[in-house]
């Protein structure tokens, strides 16, 4: 499947007349709990010819494509993502931290790395990962019965708020980091590594009453995080003078 990738953004350069500066893994095959017939979700980030940066017009900034084989590509033009990153936006930021790199021929990305420091909100991200978490649990942790897969679309972004509080750096993009650095409740601990082998093992979609154990320790660290999110004040962003260069 990897060549497949690497075949479909040999194409996408050659069809859009781009470069792709970085293409990465991203979703649940990045954050290590992908299941048997998890998408393959590539995003990347790419620049076109002078020419249309010369244009009066603002253009399109991104592409979207789903393809056969469960291949789903998106990507983001470099001032697009630039501008995001400036922002500290989660997923640009996981996306320089994918276990999974398809293309990396340039320095953007490790340039941007080096400047993550820099530009990373601990309150920006906080609110993102605590909004997944407290969305998700809003619409599955209401009923009665649960799909297994939708608990680690919970988990995830609370283990990535522990990290954050506690580190104050950008939460680690693989799953299995999180859980060993965060969880040290031996109880919680079985019951998220039972439901990541059954999902591992293609049982994602199933239905079961909730988990009782897991719910709880949920629910108590959306609590938390919604008033540990009020201490921090208004994030000052850096100059882009960093990113123009």
């Amino acid at each position: 499947m990897i060549a497949e990738i690497q075949l479909e953004l040999d194409r996408l350069e050659q069809e859009h007349d781009i470069k792709i500066l970085y293409a990465v893994e991203s979703g649940s095959r990045a954050w290590g709990f992908a299941s048997t017939d998890s998408d393959w979700d590539v995003r990347y980030i790419y620049i076109h010819r002078l020419e249309w940066y010369l244009q009066i017009d603002d253009k399109k900034d991104s592409q979207e494509e789903m393809l056969p084989n469960d291949i789903d590509l998106a990507g983001w033009e470099l001032k697009k993502a630039l501008r995001l990153f400036r922002k500290s936006n989660p997923p640009m930021m996981e996306w320089l931290g994918s276990p999974i790199i398809y293309s990396e021929n340039f320095s953007t990305a490790e340039r941007l790395r080096e400047l993550s420091k820099e530009y990373f909100s601990p309150k920006s991200c906080l609110y993102h990962y605590l909004s997944m978490a407290d969305g998700n649990c809003k619409d599955y942790l209401t009923r009665e019965l649960v799909p297994v897969k939708k608990y680690f679309y919970m988990l995830r972004p609370i283990l990535a708020c522990d990290w954050i509080a506690e580190n104050g750096t950008m939460a680690p993009t693989e799953f299995d980091v999180l859980l060993n650095s965060q969880v040290s409740d031996s109880r919680v601990r079985e019951e998220i590594d039972e439901l990541l082998r059954r999902k591992s093992a293609g049982e994602e979609l199933t239905q079961e009453p909730q988990n009782i154990v897991l719910s709880d320790f949920i629910k108590k660290k959306i609590e938390y995080y919604k008033e540990y999110v009020a201490q921090y004040g208004a994030f000052e962003q850096p100059p882009t003078q960093m990113l123009n260069e």
